[in-house]
């Protein structure tokens, strides 16, 4: 009957560091795949915290957008023969203070209504020539408390007058803003499965560069179950040091982005990102969002890697 030997390596180096007075790590805790693997979850929470924070800057303008395109109507006027303007302003701005809800109801004037027609038609163009239809600017108090049926129907008194809620408009801001968001989640899912295969491969690569310890476990007795959970200890410390490096990386990002994009992105573009995305302030929820990612992080690496050694155990067995 062949006799039995184990690796002389893994027993020396144990036998070593039970003189020492400790207890070798499965995994070494300075090796070279454990650094790169911090390395890559630092990205990968970096990306998600970023994607994250993005998600949640899009659904608080989105929700201000709302909020303010509701809580004002328009009034519009056409220039109808035989009808004096002047009038017709007067009547609608009276019929909207009149109304319940309506806080206050204001006439714009020729120069401001040419003005909204400069996008269009350039500047400097000599409009006198043409009847321009007015507006008049209704703001609410409360949207849900403000009769807008009644000022449509006194409306029907002035020719040429229509009433816009922005209805549609602010259907289309919302149908943008989910779309974002439901992409932005598509991308952190993608990225949390991109980092769940990494992980698998950086565990199977240490259970392979590790198998003579391993197997001498198993020779004194140790369970599959221990030593899955000896390598989800260690996978559990490196995902959350990757994962706190990059989240203080990600607020990190926000807060110079914020700091910054007035002074180096054009008045125009600053204006459109400020529409956009706010200020940049992810406010305490935000952060709180960018925060859970870590430990959410370290949670999947610890689990991941206890199943994959699980799985690898199993199948060598």
């Amino acid at each position: 009957m062949a006799e039995f030997r184990l690796p002389r390596l893994p027993l020396l180096r144990l036998a070593q560091d039970t003189k020492r007075g400790r207890t070798a790590p499965i995994v070494p805790e300075r090796s070279v795949a454990g650094r790169t693997l911090v390395l890559l979850i630092a990205i990968m929470t970096f990306l998600s915290a970023v994607t994250l924070g993005g998600v949640v800057l899009v659904q608080k303008s989105a929700i201000a957008w709302s909020a303010d395109v509701g809580r004002e109507v328009t009034i519009q006027i056409r220039p109808v023969e035989g009808e004096v303007m002047e009038s017709n302003l007067r009547t609608a701005v009276a019929l909207a203070q009149a109304t319940p809800g309506v806080t206050q109801a204001r006439a714009l004037s020729l120069a401001e209504s040419q003005g909204l027609l400069e996008p269009w038609l350039g500047a400097g163009i000599d409009l006198s020539a043409i009847e321009v239809p007015r507006l008049v600017v209704v703001e609410l108090g409360d949207p849900a408390d403000a009769d807008i049926a009644k000022l449509r129907r006194d409306l029907g008194a002035v020719k040429g007058a229509s009433l816009d809620t922005h209805a549609a408009w602010r259907q289309q801001l919302n149908v943008m803003a989910g779309t974002i968001v439901v992409s932005g989640l598509l991308v952190l899912s993608l990225i949390l499965l991109a980092t769940v295969l990494a992980i698998i491969f950086a565990t199977r690569g240490t259970m392979a560069s590790n198998r003579e310890i391993v197997d001498v476990l198993h020779f004194i007795g140790a369970s599959n179950s221990f030593i899955a959970g000896e390598f989800q200890g260690r996978f559990l410390s490196i995902g959350f040091r990757g994962g706190l490096v990059g989240g203080i990386a990600a607020i990190a990002f926000f807060t110079l982005i914020g700091l910054t994009a007035g002074n180096v992105v054009p008045d125009e573009a600053s204006a459109q990102l400020g529409v956009l995305f706010g200020r940049f302030a992810l406010g305490i929820d935000g952060i709180f969002g960018i925060a859970a990612v870590v430990p959410v992080i370290a949670a999947v690496t610890a689990i991941t890697s206890r199943l994959t050694v699980r799985r690898f155990l199993t199948q060598t067995s």
